[in-house]
């Protein structure tokens, strides 16, 4: 698990390799991940947009950008958290992801961004 606190909002992340899939004659590699929000500011805040810079090691990297998580915009008080899961396909069994949320501070009326550390994708199998 990889963590990063940005303004008091610690963001973990859990990986996990889903296994393969063919899509359009072309083998790809699933990968699952967790992300954990936890509000350690003394403020509530709200994430509203997301950021990904998603990097396999055979292709470029895709940029992702949308409104909320999961179809979500989680308000966290202090000391709450917000849970989901999600996922991605990469064309090589090696790849990594990083990027950020878009919060606002209630308190402040404030937008800030929240850094999402960069995080490892790699099926067990092609590990030496």
């Amino acid at each position: 698990m990889v963590t990063q606190i940005t303004r008091g909002i610690k963001i973990s992340v859990l990986t996990s390799f889903e296994g393969t899939y063919f899509k359009n004659h072309k083998i790809h590699y699933a990968f699952s991940y967790q992300i954990t929000i936890e509000n350690h500011s003394k403020d509530s805040v709200q994430l509203n947009l997301r950021h990904w810079e998603i990097y396999d090691s055979l292709n470029d990297i895709e940029i992702v950008d949308g409104e909320g998580v999961i179809g979500k915009k989680p308000v966290l008080k202090p000391g709450e958290l917000h849970t989901y899961s999600s996922g991605c396909l990469l064309s090589s069994p090696y790849g990594a992801m990083k990027g950020h949320f878009k919060m606002i501070n209630f308190t402040s009326t404030k937008n800030f961004k929240v850094f999402i550390p960069t995080f490892k994708l790699s099926a067990p199998f092609a590990l030496n």
